[in-house]
């Protein structure tokens, strides 16, 4: 009985992605895009890929939306960015056919504020791909999380 409460005290305290820093990623990502005159569709996901916080700005139509969730869906899948997915799709012949590959910047995994901890990731798509890229990074920096495991 007491291996069990133990598991289940660390399992609590393992960092998880909230609604309030799921909606801090979206804010910071709609400040970046504002100040830059752009219009991005940003999903945040949990590790399992289901929507934790969401917004379609104005002037994206829902296959903007659709896209930007399967880059998160694609970055929680695997661990790691959409842009690595592109520079391994490069050098690893049939990788972009794998399941949940996005081969389009973009989506970006969130670890916790410390980064040992992956904790979903972030999909943002209606602008060219590298300034996607640089919202979804936006929002993560202004939710005080990281977009890398720590060294």
């Amino acid at each position: 009985m007491a291996a069990l409460l133990a598991s289940t005290a660390t399992a609590q305290s393992a960092p998880t992605l909230d609604a309030a820093s799921a909606q801090a990623i979206v804010g910071g990502c709609v400040a970046h895009s504002t100040a830059k005159m752009q219009s991005h569709a940003i999903v945040v996901v949990d590790n399992g890929g289901h929507i934790v916080a969401a917004l379609r700005m104005d002037g994206n139509s829902t296959g903007i939306f659709d896209f930007s969730l399967a880059k998160a869906q694609a970055s929680a899948a695997w661990g790691f960015s959409t842009a690595q997915m592109l520079e391994n799709a490069r050098g690893t012949p049939g990788f972009a056919d794998a399941p949940h590959v996005v081969i389009v910047p973009g989506g970006v995994p969130v670890f916790s504020a410390d980064g040992k901890t992956r904790i979903g990731a972030v999909g943002v798509s209606g602008e060219a791909p590298a300034d996607d890229a640089a919202c979804a990074e936006a929002g993560i920096v202004a939710a005080k999380l990281r977009s890398s495991r720590a060294d």
